[in-house]
């Protein structure tokens, strides 16, 4: 584990520790998952890009040539 010294403006603050206090969690808790959850989405997204850049209108037009016509199979209605 490390220390992060962190400001945040007091409005900010008070409304993480009503959230931790709901939540029942702490704050450094409450903190490291909301960061988590960003860091999360961003590196998702950036691996998204990542493989869009290696795509293709002919790859993609490949797949579906091969995909059946007619009405869905019944597990994958919804």
């Amino acid at each position: 584990m490390s220390t992060l010294s962190l400001r945040l403006p007091k409005s900010l603050h008070e409304e993480i520790k009503k959230l931790a206090r709901r939540e029942g969690i702490s704050i450094n808790q409450l903190i490291t998952t909301a960061v988590a959850e960003k860091l999360a989405a961003l590196m998702t997204e950036e691996h998204l890009e990542k493989r869009a850049r290696r795509s293709s209108k002919q790859k993609f037009q490949r797949v579906l040539r091969q995909a059946r016509s007619g009405p869905p199979a019944d597990e994958d209605r919804l």
